[in-house]
């Protein structure tokens, strides 16, 4: 099955193969999905081909072939083509402000997440938000809640298992018990990824590596953006 992304830039590679009989350029595909960079649309492409949708034809530029489309019960209402022919979905995120994850599908076998760049697993850097990148969850690994997903900057949860380069998967929540690791914003522009704890009306952000220091907070200082469910790992 495949993500929504994924859907609507097959059946937009196709569309443009039937009227014009020329795969679109990777800048087209960029603007009609509402992606920010070529990167995305190369990840999509590579999910496509190895799941035998489309190949690429050899010493041709711009040579792609819709070898088959999914089901019409897989296609949703958000990949349905509209009056012009496509309908991208774009997701926005705002960390100062909610902060939007992916509504998971509950019949879906995966669920794409935006990943909204590094943050900081050392000292707290302001936060990225960066909604054109996203990477594939497994459906069965999510529950009900919204999600995002942030690739890890640093070695201050390395005790915890949270190595620097891990894209950590985040629910979203404003609130966490105590103990859980949570994406805490820091006076409103800085984010971190810290264990949470409370003593009274003061707020610690705690790491796990001994060499660096727990920092302590008044309440109003620190917001919880989302707590860590799960991590993916390349090695």
């Amino acid at each position: 099955m495949l993500t929504r992304k994924q859907n609507e830039l097959l059946h937009f590679i196709n569309k443009r193969l039937t009227e014009a009989g020329v795969s679109p350029s990777f800048d087209e595909m960029k603007e009609a999905l509402g992606l920010k960079s070529k990167s995305g649309i190369h990840r999509l492409i590579t999910g496509l081909e190895e799941r035998g949708f489309i190949r690429r034809l050899p010493h041709r530029a711009r040579a792609l072939e819709v070898l088959k489309l999914p089901d019409a019960v897989g296609i949703t209402a958000s990949t349905r083509p509209t009056a012009t022919g496509f309908a991208p979905t774009v997701i926005r995120g705002d960390f100062a402000g909610a902060l939007p994850g992916a509504p998971l599908a509950r019949d879906a076998e995966a669920v794409q997440l935006p990943l909204y760049g590094r943050i900081a697993a050392g000292t707290p850097i302001e936060a990225l938000r960066d909604s054109s990148n996203f990477v594939d969850i497994p459906a069965g690994l999510l529950g009900r809640g919204e999600y995002y997903a942030l690739e890890v900057d640093g070695d201050s949860m390395i005790n915890a298992g949270i190595l620097d380069g891990d894209t950590v998967v985040i629910e979203r929540c404003d609130n966490a018990d105590n103990g859980t690791i949570v994406v805490a914003l820091v006076d409103n522009n800085e984010a971190t990824l810290k264990r949470l704890r409370r003593k009274g009306d003061s707020i610690a952000l705690e790491p796990a590596n001994p060499t660096y220091e727990t920092r302590i907070f008044g309440p109003d200082r620190v917001r919880v953006q989302g707590r860590l469910i799960g991590l993916l790992r390349r090695y």
